[in-house]
């Protein structure tokens, strides 16, 4: 029986009977099944978190991919369409948090975690039928009856059983390294997370003068970060750069010899010796605070090939516990690495001027305190990028502390190479933004110090000169090695 021609287009009308149609005839299932046998396309979906709702950047993306899709099926490509659910990790505590009226990680255990995490599983899909409806409205063809869902045991014990891989081929272990970390959540993050949340800031850059010990003099040092200072133990200075010591206004400064005639420029000055960098190692300095009472030997000049000519003063401040290459030198050194700030982003007691401050927030009584010392030699602004926290918003710190980390620096040639064997589209991602990604890549800092997530699955001795470990990789190998067993397990 023919139909009358509608005089008048109806687009929703049009959309609801054509997904009526595909609905009553399972025309999604049967696309798939008409396919079996065929070369398969693999489509893994990376799954959304249903605790928020839908956006247009949501729907710009799943087009996108039904598109791929629905274009692989067509060239008779057999594709699963699974889809899944993120339903694990700090979006999700954050919400909880702030539903709770809870500030912080002692708020949380004050609380309780097991009630937390209850209280988390229960709205990871608040959203659900709301990511449903958008995924069906936009013509999405994704199995959404059997998702993966990553709070389910089988999921967490099919991470354990990855991680497990790692670790028999040496690619997981412990470490003591500085890792980018929030303060506000109080736990690291990996370089991947820190890469979503940079903005352009505008910071204190100090000039800040360290007194030479058993001589006339300071070494005129640069920093963006004054909070840093209370850390302090070295300074750095290129090995094969030029140096010199002047007398200007009536002080003697040691300064790199390119920077001086960028930053005195116009200003008189008499030089009064020259030195490469590698002649003024080992110097000693007396210390800016003296809050520190460090075992190992410090305050002394060290060589470093990170140290530029570009900005500064040709020597940097080194702070082991707070950056990646003062860590480095410190090694090599053998430097203490003087930790003077909590887990919570505060100074703590025995740092009685600024106790229970936020380091960042401490940068003006810093600068104050160093220049009615006389020990300020100049400021100004510095606009750069500085990493937040992605979830919080928070500043984040880069903060020494034991982790456990996947030795991605170990596989970075085979991620070379096989990432030039894809076909990536758009072309310019493969060597460009991913491309500098493995190129420069990381070891990954896989701990997180939080609630509600993939428990790691490794135990340790608790006998500290032991240091044996084991990585489980089953439910059922963790119950073979237990002793008492729950019958019921979450």
């Amino acid at each position: 029986m023919m139909q009358t021609p509608q005089q008048k287009y109806n687009p929703k009308e049009v959309e609801e009977r054509i997904q009526k149609f595909w609905v009553d005839h399972a025309i999604f299932k049967k696309s798939i099944e008409q396919r079996k046998g065929n070369k398969p396309f693999i489509f893994l979906e990376g799954p959304p978190t249903a605790n928020g709702l839908p956006h247009p950047g949501h729907v710009l993306t799943r087009v996108m991919k039904d598109l791929i899709l629905r274009y692989q099926t067509m060239n008779g490509h057999y594709i699963l369409r699974k889809a899944g659910w993120d339903t694990h990790g700090l979006p999700v505590e954050i919400e909880v948090e702030k539903k709770l009226g809870l500030a912080d990680k002692q708020a949380i255990e004050k609380y309780g975690v097991a009630k937390f995490n209850v209280e988390c599983k229960k709205i990871v899909f608040r959203y659900e039928h709301a990511w449903v409806e958008m995924t069906q409205r936009i013509a999405f063809w994704l199995d959404m009856d059997t998702p993966y869902i990553t709070l389910k045991n089988e999921y967490i014990e099919s991470v354990w059983w990855s991680l497990q891989q790692a670790w028999k081929k040496k690619l997981l272990y412990r470490g003591h390294k500085v890792v980018p970390y929030c303060p506000r959540c109080g736990t690291a993050l990996s370089t991947h997370e820190i890469s979503q949340g940079y903005k352009v800031v505008e910071d204190p850059s100090i000039f800040v003068k360290f007194k030479i010990k058993n001589e006339e003099g300071y070494f005129l040092a640069w920093t963006t970060t004054p909070w840093t200072l209370i850390s302090n133990v070295a300074l750095a200075v290129h090995p094969t750069e030029p140096y010199i010591k002047i007398r200007s206004n009536g002080e003697i400064l040691i300064l790199a010899e390119q920077r001086a005639a960028i930053l005195l420029k116009g200003q008189e000055y008499d030089i009064l010796d020259r030195f490469t960098g590698k002649e003024l190692e080992h110097t000693e300095y007396e210390p800016l605070f003296t809050y520190a009472s460090p075992e190992k030997k410090a305050w002394f000049v060290v060589l470093a090939d990170f140290v530029t000519m570009e900005d500064g003063t040709g020597i940097v401040h080194i702070a082991p516990a707070f950056g990646e290459d003062d860590y480095a030198v410190g090694r090599a050194y053998d430097l203490p690495v003087v930790q003077l700030v909590k887990l919570d982003g505060t100074f703590p007691e025995e740092v009685t001027l600024w106790r229970g401050q936020f380091v960042k927030d401490a940068d003006p009584n810093i600068i104050q305190y160093l220049e009615e010392r006389g020990l300020l030699s100049g400021i100004k602004k510095h606009s750069h990028e500085y990493p937040f926290c992605w979830r919080c918003d928070s500043p984040l710190l880069y903060y020494a502390m034991e982790s456990w980390f996947i030795a991605m620096s170990k596989v970075q040639e085979s991620l070379v190479k096989n990432n030039n064997q894809i076909a990536w589209y758009p072309p310019h991602l493969q060597q460009g933004r991913f491309g500098d990604f493995i190129r420069d890549v990381k070891d990954w800092a896989l701990s997180r110090d939080r609630y509600w997530g993939t428990p790691l699955p490794i135990w340790t001795c608790s006998n500290k000169e032991c240091n044996h470990a084991i990585c489980i990789g089953s439910v059922q190998e963790l119950r073979e090695l237990s002793t008492d067993f729950p019958e019921k397990y979450d």
